[in-house]
């Protein structure tokens, strides 16, 4: 099981910037897909991004073209850059981790405490 500490959340206007990093620890990093979700109030939490060891990386729609999720090896962490954020990215934002691709993207086996991110309009 990985160890997974979020940090970067805050507030921000509507069409400003913030950048999430991801610290991960554990064994076998390199067999992981580290990635995103996130859950805003009264809703089901969501799939975000994920990166693999190799750098492919997979996005929703939603955030498709204003972030970019991009991981250091070396330092073994994972960064989330959200731009032209909106009302609608306000949530708490979850660092996870899952082995299988699938996993990944719907139900990671790893997660962070999480950090919010609020968008003011």
């Amino acid at each position: 099981q990985l160890q997974l500490v979020e940090s970067g959340g805050g507030l921000v206007q509507a069409g400003g910037s913030l950048r999430l990093s991801c610290a991960a620890s554990g064994r076998a990093l390199n067999t992981y897909f580290i990635g995103w979700f996130r859950q805003a109030p009264g809703k089901e939490r969501e799939f975000v991004a994920t990166v693999a060891w190799s750098g492919g990386t997979r996005y929703a729609d939603s955030v498709k073209d204003r972030f970019t999720i991009s991981r250091d090896n070396a330092k073994n962490t994972v960064d989330l850059q959200m731009n032209t954020l909106k009302p609608e990215d306000t949530a708490v934002y979850y660092c996870v981790a899952a082995i299988e691709w699938y996993r990944a993207l719907t139900d990671p086996s790893d997660w962070g405490q999480g950090t919010q991110v609020t968008v003011s309009s």
